[in-house]
């Protein structure tokens, strides 16, 4: 029998691991059915709250692109550019419940074997808001998600009791967790920001709450570029910017760092991995830290919305990355590079006289020793 890549993650059958996230290519039951079509194993729909949501006028989405010969970073289209990351303020869906509840109902009744994950999100630190999670949760299961994920981490919200301002309180992520797990019927994970100073901290506090998951990470806040020219923001309203969320390759080394943290400290625990992938050489390195599936956004907007290319590449990858190394299934490389992550005093140290504090690589200062033996060489 060949390499499998079903996968099963937190109960939960998965063709592939590889899902579309929650952002802007989940805000429509017709993209979500498009991307299911194209053959991603699961997708997390774009947040669905209770408060009434409107977005910026103008962009909400940008791309920042930079070149082999310079060090500029923009958002300005230019020829020969590669994708260094994404930069949004989007806020959550605009829709409201109402409209999402058939929505969620027709996704299930064309795709009923593929995995629908409803992100929800309401506020804290009242019986109300408490409630609000409720609400979302029973109203989303009911019509057929088979998961629900807590946005604990949105970016750019004005409000103090939602999104990642709940993402950095431990407390009440725990609340809001254990909230939603008395009326789920279904598994919950817990999206966190990764604007935290130690991350395990957050994950535990969901895990006490009951979260059978962790997804991380949602996007860094970040501000975009300044036009040198103009000195005007590269995105804005009116010359004004807010802080908004930054993705795509540039956060993959910090997303890889955070989940890191998490799958050491909870080895026995459900992850799934976001930041920086479009092919399968990125995917991997979650899977090798932990990961059980990994969610795709960034990618995929600039491949049809939804990258049917996208995950064409990733499944086609892992099947061959399994075939050449012998793995049946994703088990048998899942957390195997783990242990490879210690403490930075775990580093071993040369003993050679000729070590000069690790500065002897391209780009640093030459040591006073190789100064002074180019001039005497010279004189």
């Amino acid at each position: 029998m060949g390499a499998q890549l079903a996968v099963t993650f937190t109960g939960l059958r998965f063709e592939n691991p590889f899902l579309l996230a929650s952002a802007p290519p989940t805000e429509s039951d017709s993209n979500i059915m498009r991307a299911f079509d194209a053959g991603w194993g699961g997708v997390v729909t774009k947040t669905i709250g209770l408060h009434p949501v409107v977005n910026v006028d103008g962009p909400k989405t940008k791309f920042l692109r930079s070149m082999p010969d310079s060090p500029t970073l923009s958002m300005k289209k230019r020829p020969g550019t590669a994708l260094h990351s994404s930069w949004n303020w989007e806020l959550i869906s605009d829709k409201p419940l109402d409209w999402w509840i058939p929505k969620l109902a027709r996704i299930k009744a064309a795709f009923p074997d593929r995995i629908l994950v409803a992100s929800i999100m309401a506020g804290s630190g009242s019986d109300e808001e408490l409630r609000n999670w409720q609400l979302l949760a029973k109203a989303c299961q009911d019509e057929g998600a088979d998961a629900l994920e807590l946005n604990l981490s949105c970016p750019h919200m004005d409000r103090k009791d939602m999104g990642s301002n709940i993402g950095k309180d431990t407390e009440q992520i725990s609340i809001v967790t254990h909230v939603v797990k008395e009326v789920a019927r279904v598994p919950i994970w817990a999206k966190l920001t990764p604007s935290t100073t130690d991350i395990v901290v957050e994950a535990r506090g969901a895990f006490l709450g009951g979260a059978d998951a962790i997804t991380s990470s949602n996007t860094f806040p970040s501000l975009p570029p300044i036009d040198p020219e103009t000195l005007e923001f590269e995105m804005n309203v009116d010359g004004l910017v807010s802080s908004g969320g930054m993705g795509g390759p540039a956060i993959l080394p910090m997303s890889m760092a955070k989940m890191a943290q998490m799958t050491q400290a909870f080895p026995q625990k459900a992850f799934s991995g976001i930041g920086g992938v479009a092919d399968f050489s990125q995917a991997i390195n979650y899977f090798l830290l932990g990961c059980g599936t990994v969610q795709v956004c960034t990618a995929a907007m600039l491949d049809h919305a939804i990258g049917p290319n996208v995950i064409r590449q990733l499944r086609s990858g892992m099947q061959q990355a399994m075939d050449t190394n012998g793995w049946s299934t994703l088990e048998d490389f899942r957390g195997i590079r783990r242990d490879r992550v210690v403490t930075h005093s775990q580093i071993r140290r040369p003993d050679s006289k000729a070590y000069h504090g690790g500065y002897e690589t391209e780009g640093y200062a030459a040591t006073a020793a190789a100064v002074d033996k180019a001039s005497d060489a010279q004189g």
